[in-house]
């Protein structure tokens, strides 16, 4: 494992952080309570000490989970837990919107503490920016929260530059949160140099595009009930075999050139393009098996420029995570 530094928080943190969104069992069909306190145990066991999930991930089901496996384990304050605030949920209808009210965190961040059994959060971040509310009233809360010692250190996520600007104006940011992959590397032009430019960490999600880079995927693979990869367009045809194409030259390349699997190139790529740390989803135990493969190596210049040949040549129009947003409330302008 390697480790870095988060502005704000005293623990040197693992390069790589154990995201739950997949545990919470909303849109990723289902979840298993057992199954999901062994995954995240699973990544203690190997180094892993920062646990990322959300409210809205499983409607409080992932904060709860993530809450009970760390009371188990015994050791809360050697670990980073981040989780957010900032989405609202309708769980009978299954829809979710954006608000940063501050009562509405006031709320969130008490249900949160209480779910998660914990006395602080470590890193609290806005989900989604929220138009209707200023981000600089946003920020102004965070600080609030931090002095009264419910939080350590504040984040975004899903924020462009000038509305981390508008945070900034008013309080500290410490994390910032954007989708990053081989598949989605929209940040590469302006959130992940404007966080080295400023000293944000950034905490990466999507790191195995929702299990495309695992190289498990094949064109018979189904997904059923309110799995999200169903409406995802990379795995709609004809788009779905250009990315599986992709997915098997990146394979060839990480095993000819590095002994390794297709998903510890995609979490070395993370890394080595100079993001802070990046999330491993898991729901399983087995896997995180192969999580040590993603270290004691590192890619070249020349190796970065043939990755970007091979995507060129493979998914020459790549599909962004836009269809995750969840809209404003009434209809505002996102």
């Amino acid at each position: 494992m390697e480790y870095t530094k988060i502005p704000g928080l005293d623990l040197q943190v693992s390069r790589v952080a154990l995201g739950t969104w997949a545990i919470g069992g909303w849109m990723w069909g289902g979840t298993d309570e057992i199954e999901s306190i062994r995954t995240i145990h699973a990544g203690l066991d190997r180094g892993v000490n920062v646990i990322d999930t959300a409210p809205v991930y499983g409607f409080g089901t992932s904060e709860e989970i993530v809450g009970r496996a760390l009371k188990e384990a015994g050791n809360r304050y050697s670990l980073a837990v981040a989780t957010k605030c900032g989405l609202e949920w309708d769980a009978a209808a299954n829809s979710v919107w954006r608000n940063s009210d501050p009562e509405r965190i006031r709320r969130e961040v008490e249900d949160s503490l209480r779910r998660l059994r914990t006395e602080v959060i470590d890193i609290y971040q806005v989900h989604w920016p929220d138009p209707l509310v200023p981000f600089e009233e946003t920020a102004g809360l965070m600080e609030r929260l931090k002095q009264e010692g419910k939080i350590q250190v504040a984040g975004v996520s899903n924020f462009a530059p000038e509305q981390m600007d508008a945070f900034r104006r008013r309080g500290e940011l410490a994390v910032c949160q954007p989708p990053y992959n081989l598949f989605e590397r929209g940040i590469e032009q302006d959130v992940l140099p404007y966080c080295r430019e400023h000293g944000i960490s950034t905490l990466t999600y999507g790191a195995l595009c929702r299990g495309l880079l695992t190289g498990k995927m094949a064109r018979e693979t189904r997904f059923s009930g309110d799995d999200l990869r169903k409406v995802d367009p990379k795995f709609q045809e004809p788009r779905y075999a250009r990315y599986l194409e992709a997915v098997s030259r990146l394979a060839r390349f990480a095993r000819e050139r590095h002994g390794r699997d297709p998903l510890h190139l995609a979490v070395r790529f993370i890394l080595d393009k100079g993001a802070s740390i990046a999330l491993w989803g898991a729901r399983h135990p087995d896997q995180m098996d192969p999580l040590p493969g993603a270290f004691g190596w590192a890619l070249s210049g020349a190796e970065m420029a043939e990755l970007d040949g091979i995507l060129e040549e493979t998914v020459p129009d790549p599909v962004g995570p836009e269809f995750m947003a969840p809209p404003a409330r009434g209809g505002a302008s996102a």
